[in-house]
């Protein structure tokens, strides 16, 4: 049961991070860095909250596992070039720490 739950989870936060990509991405992946922002609060939050078992299979697993996106932030990042890269490597990293620091303090 855990497993399917990871995978619904996950079909729906890959759904949704292509509908964001799609259409925020363009010559700044602005998209990617939403996405793996929100999908780090989101994180931070469940985590403050102790969510376990099935739920954080179906949340935390599934769904933010499948709406952030490390693959794509990478080749997006290398796409940039070495200054646009960079920066934005940085940015999405201060964003996505302080993000998820966020939603662990709402949560708590």
């Amino acid at each position: 049961m855990t497993g399917l739950l990871v995978a619904l989870g996950a079909a729906a936060g890959s759904s949704l991070r292509y509908v964001v990509a799609q259409r925020w991405d363009g010559r700044f992946p602005r998209g990617t860095l939403a996405v793996n922002v929100l999908g780090s609060l989101l994180l931070g939050l469940l985590a403050a909250l102790s969510v376990s078992g099935q739920l954080a299979a179906l949340l935390g697993t599934g769904f933010c596992g499948g709406f952030t996106t490390y693959s794509a932030f990478a080749v997006q990042a290398h796409g940039l070039g070495p200054r646009r890269g960079t920066a934005y490597v940085v940015v999405t990293t201060v964003l996505a720490m302080g993000a998820c620091a966020l939603g662990f303090w709402v949560g708590s």
